[in-house]
């Protein structure tokens, strides 16, 4: 029987072809491993002004059968296309040579000073003077770098928070599946050359992703040799903005990570425990949790290790081992009472921490809780001691404080004659519990179930202080301000996880790669079996796309999402770019390629419904 008639797989509004075949992919290289605005003239667009745009103008899924999508054309936009957009990608190619890096080694990698619109090619000079830069910085609007043919950069000098600051924005690392990156860097005085070293730190982080190795939110980049004129710059720690302000700032499209020039004496910190060195820096320049700002040439907030807790924890010096941290696992302390707040999900990181932790204590590190209005600090005076503070986001008296770990000790002894202690230690607390206790609390972690520690002494009932392990259901604000390709469906709270595939797809030097699946329904309990339909749904949309692929990029389609929905009796995908439906015969190409495939896991699967969304992006093939 016909695989449409079985199933009854929809594309959007429109009907299946009787053709069911995957194409012929004997043409295709499948290699497995109006005007022309200025730059200064381009309308910045933010991304919060597209999101209320495409969520007004465009239907969910559930209106699609009274309410099609629009549909794009095969033919180029005049509108003009924001720096911040992907899309600016688009065309550049045609203007710069295909190596990974295109910086010279003393100089300055390519300058578009407009883009490619209808009628007229982009505008490119390929070896600006210092002079030049200089004199184009002065204007209100950003530079816009090349640093290759699939990655740009945006550098503007700017006033933040009252400091004059070079600012750097990415545009090109989501297509390799690396959020996009910017720095903040402190002007120096009477400094007017653009810190270039910072473009080579960008072409590395590009390098590494091209590879599936990925910078997140608290990593770090360590630095071998001297940056930026000085060996006591150490690296960059990345962070997630959080509460900090943004106004001022260029922001790349979601997800981006703001990178911190750290001290060499820092980098033990940034190592083994990163989000004490984050919060201390928020202490130290006033900013919650964590200024955004890079400072050249300053005082370290660590020095030598000396004695701290953390040495029981972490391994300091050779980085054999460190403390576990659970993702959205928070710490709330209030008055008499603290909570542990651990997420369904993470249960089985929680069983690795169990199994791998002595008999008498569990140690486990925290994350950052945006909920909390306060945070615990962790100090090192002038003798190297350490001592706790408290940073607050409002200002106001702390209600909820926040903490980065906390020890269960389990060899108080019973006659000492408290129930159990629970006390701060550094930016953490550390809770001593008698063997018993120990034992019940380790059941009640394998079992998932809530466990109360009663905290104070035997004999004095009027003073009491509680420590309650709670298990939550995922509350975790996840893929903050993301919006689907097709229709500009918010992604906020939606499960997503890279997609990582040695198979590289080139046609005519342009590569598709499919980098990130959303779980727009619950598959916790299938995931690994949905993961590897999502991979198999990648790589057939590789074969339908790949002989559009140049076509697709020259019209500003070089981002494109797919979701697919299915039902026991029902499948439906769609298929978009820019908050358009793909053309007709995109579509034909992509149902003969995924019908098969969906098919054939619907036929062997009991948990329905499902829908995915996959995220592509078509770069050019570079030369490594």
């Amino acid at each position: 029987m016909h695989v449409a008639e079985q199933t009854g797989i929809a594309r959007s509004s429109t009907s299946v072809p009787q053709e069911d075949i995957l194409p012929s992919n004997e043409q295709l290289d499948l290699s497995r491993n109006s005007d022309c605005l200025p730059i200064a003239q381009t309308e910045v667009l933010c991304d919060s002004d597209f999101v209320t745009a495409a969520v007004t103008e465009f239907p969910s899924v559930s209106e699609l059968a009274k309410e099609p999508l629009p549909a794009a054309t095969d033919q180029a936009s005049d509108t003009p296309t924001s720096i911040l957009d992907y899309r600016m990608l688009c065309c550049i190619e045609n203007c710069v040579g295909k190596e990974v890096s295109l910086i010279p080694g003393d100089g300055f990698p390519p300058l578009l000073l407009a883009r490619e619109q209808k009628g007229k090619e982009s505008l490119v000079e390929e070896h600006p003077s210092n002079e030049q830069v200089i004199l184009l910085l002065e204007e209100s609007n950003p530079l816009t770098f090349i640093l290759n043919a699939n990655l740009l950069v945006n550098v503007k000098i700017l006033s933040y928070n009252s400091e004059k600051c070079w600012f750097f924005s990415t545009n090109g690392m989501h297509g390799v599946g690396q959020a996009e990156i910017i720095i903040v860097l402190h002007c120096l005085l009477d400094e007017s050359d653009v810190p270039k070293e910072i473009f080579n730190l960008f072409i590395n982080i590009y390098k590494d992703a091209m590879k599936g190795k990925f910078i997140g939110n608290l990593e770090s980049i360590i630095f071998t040799e001297d940056f930026l004129g000085s060996k006591e710059h150490g690296g960059f720690l990345f962070v997630t903005p959080t509460f900090q302000k943004l106004d001022d700032l260029i922001l790349p499209s979601d997800p981006f990570l703001c990178g911190i020039l750290i001290h060499k004496q820092e980098v033990p910190w940034a190592k083994v425990f990163p989000i004490r060195l984050m919060l201390r820096l928020g202490a130290e320049y006033g900013v919650y949790p964590t200024p955004l700002t890079s400072i050249r040439h300053r005082k370290p907030l660590f020095g030598k290790i000396g004695h701290t807790v953390m040495d029981l924890l972490v391994d300091l010096r050779n980085y054999q081992y460190t403390l576990h941290r659970i993702d959205n696992l928070f710490i709330h302390m209030e008055m008499g009472r603290s909570y542990i707040k651990i997420p369904l999900k993470k249960h089985n990181e929680i069983m690795k921490v169990i199994n791998t932790s002595n008999e008498h204590v569990i140690s486990i590190g925290a994350s950052f809780n945006s909920q909390a209005d306060s945070h615990l600090v962790c100090a090192q005076n002038e003798d190297g001691v350490y001592q706790t503070q408290a940073n607050s986001a409002t200002g106001h008296p702390r209600k909820i404080t926040g903490a980065s770990f906390v020890v269960f000790n389990g060899a108080l002894k019973t006659s000492s004659g408290f129930l159990a202690k629970s006390s701060i230690v550094e930016d953490g607390i550390m809770v001593q519990i008698t063997p018993e206790t120990m034992e019940g609390l380790r059941q009640a972690l394998s079992e998932k179930k809530d466990f109360r520690i009663t905290c104070g002494k035997v004999d004095s009932a009027d003073f009491r202080e509680y420590v309650d392990i709670c298990w939550i259901e995922n509350d975790e604000k996840t893929n903050m301000r993301i919006t689907s390709p097709i229709d500009g469906k918010s992604m906020e709270g939606v499960r997503s996880e890279k997609i990582v595939q040695e198979e590289c797809f080139e046609v005519d030097g342009k590569l598709v790669k499919c980098t990130e699946v959303f779980y727009l329904s619950n598959v916790s309990e299938l995931h690994n079996t949905v993961h590897q339909l999502a991979k198999e749904i990648a790589l057939a949309s590789y074969i339908a796309l790949g002989k559009h692929l140049k076509t697709l990029k020259n019209n500003g389609m070089n981002k494109i999402g797919l979701r697919v929905s299915m039902d026991a009796d029902m499948v439906e995908y769609q298929a978009g770019s820019g908050g358009q439906v793909l053309p007709q015969h995109y579509l034909n190409d992509l149902d003969s390629a995924l019908i098969p495939v969906i098919h054939g896991w619907i036929s062997n699967t009991t948990s329905l419904p499902l829908e995915i969304e996959l995220i592509f992006f078509i770069n050019e093939s570079l030369l490594i």
